[in-house]
């Protein structure tokens, strides 16, 4: 019988050692030491005889009941592979007592069936962000992320690589949803709207949306690379945004997605704004690598 990974917290750093023990208790100690599961399972099994005195029970009663403690075991381990995923991404200084015990169990409720690996990554890096910053993940959030299937969850990871931080905000820059930029990452007519379907993002099928009440000046950054936009009048300017918006779960997810920078795209930006007179100037690639967790990793 497989132990529980989680048991030995004394190999933990403190703030991994920290959220389990809250884990465990907004969910019921799930991630106690194995031998308090030994003694429930002792319990269950006096429980299951003295029910066995009171009635009989069928071949069909024990395959359900088989059937039940497979199911829970394998719910089990994929919440506690979400958690043991998230413990890398955890910060020196995150808050994980300070997460909210109804946020705790809202999330497992929802992950408890994710055992695909990559989506369990997603998982754990939503988890990791939370107790890094809590509050920064809605429940709302959670519960969009669990109705993401992993076509989704690529798609809509595909859409945050063409996405440009200004002023603390990821906007995804779509100008043209024909163009062959964004037809080969998977991103058309068709994948916008159906990321809009999911509550991911707003999408303009025949307008530019625009950022507007910009000062003069504004800094723009993609992976790390950033220009300095001026615009003609001190305050109140406008900027073409494309074809997408993010939604709050969607900048929420952003964070976390997973996406990389697209080949060429920095340039096409750029060349686009520069061939506005907006670009003041360039600066060079930061010293500090950019993660490959998203673009608002600059923020």
């Amino acid at each position: 019988m497989m132990e529980n990974p989680l048991a030995n917290l004394g190999d933990l750093t403190k703030p991994a050692t920290v959220l389990i023990e809250k884990i465990s208790d907004a969910v019921g100690g799930i991630f106690k030491p194995f031998q308090i599961v030994r003694v429930a399972k002792a319990g269950a099994e006096a429980e299951r005889i003295r029910a066995e005195s009171k009635i009989q029970v069928t071949d069909l009663h024990r395959r359900a009941m088989q059937r039940f403690l497979e199911e829970e075991a394998k719910k089990q381990s994929n919440m506690e592979d979400i958690t043991q995923k998230a413990l890398p991404y955890l910060e020196e200084d995150s808050s994980p007592q300070d997460m909210g015990g109804d946020w705790l169990t809202n999330f497992f409720d929802k992950c408890r069936i994710i055992s695909d690996g990559d989506m369990q990554v997603l998982w754990s890096r939503v988890l990791a962000g939370e107790a890094n910053t809590p509050g920064v993940f809605s429940r709302k959030t959670v519960n969009l992320l669990a109705d993401l299937d992993k076509e989704d969850a690529e798609l809509f990871t595909s859409l945050c690589s063409f996405g440009w931080v200004v002023r603390d905000t990821l906007v995804p820059f779509i100008y043209d949803d024909h163009d062959d930029i964004y037809n080969t990452h998977g991103i058309d007519f068709d994948s916008l709207s159906h990321l809009e379907s999911l509550g991911l993002i707003q999408f303009s099928k025949l307008a530019q949306f625009q950022l507007v009440s910009l000062p003069k000046t504004v800094s723009a950054s993609y992976y790390g690379k950033s220009v300095e936009l001026v615009f003609p009048k001190d305050a109140e300017n406008g900027l073409d945004a494309g074809q997408a918006l993010l939604t709050r779960a969607g900048q929420q997810l952003a964070r976390v997605c997973g996406s990389k920078p697209v080949d060429g795209f920095f340039h096409l930006v750029h060349k686009r704004w520069t061939n506005r007179s907006l670009v003041l100037k360039s600066e060079s690639e930061q010293s500090a690598p950019v993660t490959a967790d998203s673009p608002a990793a600059d923020r």
